[in-house]
């Protein structure tokens, strides 16, 4: 692929690095830059949701990564199309911004600019102290959920079947 022609896929990880677990998302999206997919472009976010509709705006597919809280054991990864249904708010932490992400993904949807695929995966997280690590349970998870979201990179970009 030439370095003019853009990228397929964008990947934006979502968190904040001082609050344990709620760094995930950023942790995922480093892993998977350090592997230079050639049709993935990655970006970090703070999950700012007005920094978040320019990062996705006019892109065809989307993936983001962001902790929650659902009540599940820490470390499970969720999955969610958020093209074809809302975004469960319960689970995502709310933004120390007015503008979350559950907000930008519905008013994307409202103004009709949501990318054509937008696929979430949310990290079960454990803690979200300041100052802590990220926990035993989420580190564990980080090399199955980056596979697993690099195999929705791949089904995306040969238009086949969804990832888990």
């Amino acid at each position: 692929m030439s370095p003019s022609v853009e990228p397929e896929v964008v990947l934006i990880g979502i968190g904040n690095s001082l609050r344990g677990d709620d760094a995930v998302g950023l942790h995922v999206a480093g892993h998977i830059r350090e592997r230079q997919h050639p049709s993935l472009r990655v970006f970090e976010s703070d999950g700012d949701g007005a920094a978040l509709l320019e990062l996705w705006n006019g892109k065809q597919t989307v993936i983001i990564v962001d902790a929650v809280s659902s009540g599940s054991p820490p470390g499970t990864v969720h999955r969610f199309d958020v093209t074809e249904h809302p975004l469960h708010g319960r689970m995502f932490r709310d933004s120390t911004h007015a503008f979350s992400l559950q907000h930008a993904v519905e008013l994307s949807r409202v103004l009709q600019k949501l990318p054509k695929r937008l696929i979430v995966y949310g990290i079960e997280a454990k803690s979200f102290a300041l100052g802590a690590e990220l926990s035993q349970e989420v580190s564990a998870a980080l090399p199955q959920a980056a596979a697993r979201i690099l195999r929705d990179v791949n089904a995306q970009l040969q238009g086949g079947p969804e990832g888990e």
